[in-house]
Order: structure tokens, then C-alpha cells, then sequence
């Protein structure tokens, strides 16, 4: 079902209306992480793919060497970090766009003192063994 989720954030801490926040508790490796899913099947109906804003703060990090059997597009909004690319570094900051392959082994690290925050796109888990096919 369309919808809109209206922007009720700032500058380092976006928010939406109606979009849950999880803070990771570390367990999977990441540091100081957070998640909103601003798009999926669940609630909106997207059959084809996730909309997702991650923010790490200072300090932190996303999942450490985490892979996947789909790929990712990311958009860094704010902050900067080291992108860790199957033992390649690479630096980003506000507006460079990401694509992570499949099986890439990637991470995020936060470079500095303010949050990095991203948004990432991915297919629905769902349809892989059909686009596998």
C-alpha cells in the first residue's frame, strides 16, 4: 500500500513517522549501530525490495565482515567512514553512493566525531532462490 513516512529527524539523527528504531546490542559483531526499515514488504507492501537507514556513532561500526548472496546499494547522508570491501579501504562521506556484490565481505567504520548515517537498499530476501533460478 502506498505510503509516506514524513522526515521528524535532524541533521545527525534521522527519524520518520511510524518507522521503529533497533539499536543492535553487539551480538553480531557491530558497535554502537542502529537501524530504521523505511521500506518492506511487511508493512508497505514492497515486494521487490528494503529500504534501510543505519546510523553508527563515533566509535563504531556496522557488522564486521558480514556477506550476503545479494547486493547492496548504499548512500552515505552524513558522517564519514572507512568502507572495508573484501580487504579494500576505501573513505566516504556525505553523498557517495556504494554498491556492495554479492559475497563481498564489507563493513563500515566510522571515521571522526559525528555520526554516520546511510541509507541501503537490498532485494527482498524472499525472492532470492527465484532470481538464483
Amino acid at each position: 500500500m502506498s505510503t509516506i513516512h514524513h522526515f521528524i529527524g535532524d541533521k545527525n539523527n534521522f527519524n520518520w513517522e511510524d518507522v521503529d528504531l533497533k539499536v543492535f546490542d553487539g551480538t553480531d559483531g557491530s558497535k554502537y549501530a542502529s537501524r530504521r526499515i523505511l521500506i518492506t514488504e511487511e508493512r508497505e507492501g514492497a515486494k521487490y525490495f528494503v529500504f534501510r537507514y543505519f546510523r553508527i556513532m563515533p566509535g563504531g561500526n556496522s557488522t564486521m565482515f558480514d556477506k550476503h548472496a545479494h547486493d547492496h546499494g548504499v548512500l552515505i547522508l552524513h558522517g564519514h567512514c572507512t568502507v572495508v570491501i573484501n580487504n579494500q579501504e576505501f573513505h566516504a562521506g556525505p553523498m557517495d553512493v556504494i554498491y556492495i556484490s554479492p559475497e563481498d565481505v564489507h563493513h563500515f567504520i566510522v571515521e571522526g566525531d559525528e555520526p554516520l548515517g546511510f541509507l541501503c537498499v537490498i532485494p527482498n530476501k524472499k525472492l532470492l532462490p527465484k532470481l538464483v533460478e
